[in-house]
């Protein structure tokens, strides 16, 4: 009945989103499709997909959910209200903190974006 959705971003709609935006945005996707999940540019996309999807805020019988995880993510980082420039710098400090807290020099981060929403 509903297109396949999962509680957070899944890393195989990756390449999928290649296309949405101009030419640094597909190279920052190409290079991040390609790696183990495990990876920190790979789990810093993830997060970063799940900040811009507002993923915490889905739950089953929400319209987000209804619509599935690759219509969401594909309308998200359409409708981000930055250029790619602004994606990329937002996809940098994502990793920043999870290396940071990696390495055990900062907190745990949230799956919240917190830019003001007039920014995205």
């Amino acid at each position: 009945m509903y297109p396949k959705a999962e509680i957070l971003f899944p890393f195989s709609v990756t390449p999928k989103l290649r296309n949405l935006r101009g030419e640094k945005w597909a190279e920052l996707v190409d290079r991040v499709s390609k790696l183990p999940e495990t990876e920190l540019d790979a789990l810093a996309f993830i997060l970063m997909m799940i900040r811009i999807n507002n993923c915490l805020k889905c739950y089953s019988g929400s319209y987000k959910f209804m619509r599935g995880c690759e219509a969401c993510s594909m309308q998200g980082v359409t409708q981000f209200k930055g250029d790619d420039e602004a994606l990329i710098a937002l996809f940098e400090k994502t990793k920043a903190e999870l290396e940071a807290y990696m390495e055990g020099k900062g907190e745990p981060p949230s799956g919240v974006l917190e830019t003001p929403e007039s920014d995205r």
